[in-house]
């Protein structure tokens, strides 16, 4: 389907909202600007869906019946935004991968920055935490940071040097729990700034991108391939309990690697993974969904954001940025 063709309203889910399911007909939004790299997804309380553009150093937001497109320029060239989250502020957070800051957008695309203290600490992915701030990874510098709605930075070092924090996000246990890529561990981080890691069962996995489950549990990637100067043996997705057991589900298809996760309309855990998003239902079993040729999935959104599943759309969001565009699934 193209842009302004619509299956269903976008609308919020309730609780007898339950058993949803896709017919995996997509919905698509070109993005204008040739090399946007749309990059991730975030739904605001109004629905609409606020993204980064990596490429185009741009944030973008988009109404979600296809209308009302903006895109504000970043103040400062080559800042590379990555992940974009829900702030407890009502605001839009982000993080400037090459440009060492944080973001912050208003509804009204007024963006103020923040620099990181630790230089080219390279942040990745952002989270709201139960106490109001915005936690995020520093993968090069090694460390967990914590900025408040007024632009307060604190960073936490990781025990394990080189750790290499790619995602973090928030968990049932009121902590923040976060990837080490080099470390092949899971971590976790109290309000207070204290760290516990977990090893995973074998090395080079490549943990990636996390998010918490609506069973309680917390849910993650493992990469594949060469990626960040290192040879990860992944290709799974991976449940860590809350007191750190860990069980590993091998995805199906043997090429490529998984990017990101989240949680979908029907609850279960998703993932993109080059031309199709996978789903992964709770005893493992996954499957696998095609995209529209050209589609190339990387973020990806049902409106919880790497925050408990409280809040999720109808809607499975899908930024892609090998095909400059926007696309979702419905679930009825």
């Amino acid at each position: 389907m193209m842009a302004g063709v619509v299956a269903a309203q976008q609308r919020w889910l309730v609780e007898t909202d339950r058993s949803l399911a896709t017919d995996g007909v997509w919905t698509e939004y070109p993005l204008p600007n040739p090399g946007s790299g749309p990059t991730t997804i975030a739904l605001a309380p109004d629905g609409s869906a606020w993204f980064t553009e990596g490429q185009g150093n741009r944030i973008g937001r988009i109404n979600p019946d296809g209308t009302g497109l903006k895109e504000f320029p970043l103040p400062n060239a080559n800042s590379s935004p990555r992940i974009i989250a829900l702030g407890s502020d009502g605001n839009m957070w982000f993080s400037e991968h090459s440009g060492n800051r944080m973001g912050r957008i208003a509804p009204d695309g007024t963006i103020a920055e923040f620099a990181i203290p630790t230089p080219n600490s390279m942040p990745r992915a952002i989270a709201l935490g139960a106490d109001g701030n915005i936690w995020f990874g520093e993968f090069a510098g090694g460390k967990i940071g914590r900025i408040t709605p007024q632009g307060v930075i604190t960073e936490f070092p990781i025990p394990t040097p080189d750790s290499g924090p790619r995602a973090l996000a928030a968990g049932p246990d009121g902590t923040i729990w976060f990837s080490e890529f080099n470390a092949s561990k899971i971590g976790r981080i109290t309000p207070d700034g204290t760290i516990t890691e977990f090893t995973l069962p074998r090395p080079n996995s490549g943990p990636g991108d996390i998010t918490a489950g609506t069973d309680g549990n917390m849910w993650f990637l493992e990469l594949n391939g060469q990626m960040d100067g290192r040879k990860v043996d992944g290709n799974r997705v991976g449940r860590i309990t809350m007191n750190g057991t860990i069980t590993e589900f091998q995805i199906p298809s043997a090429t490529g690697s998984p990017t990101n996760i989240a949680v979908g309309p029907d609850r279960n855990i998703w993932f993109t993974k080059g031309g199709v998003v996978g789903k992964v239902v709770p005893d493992g079993t996954i499957t696998e969904v095609p995209m529209p040729p050209n589609s190339g999935g990387t973020g990806l959104t049902a409106g919880s954001d790497r925050q408990t599943p409280k809040r999720l759309s109808n809607r499975l969001w899908v930024a892609s940025a090998a095909g400059n565009k926007l696309l979702f699934l419905t679930f009825k």
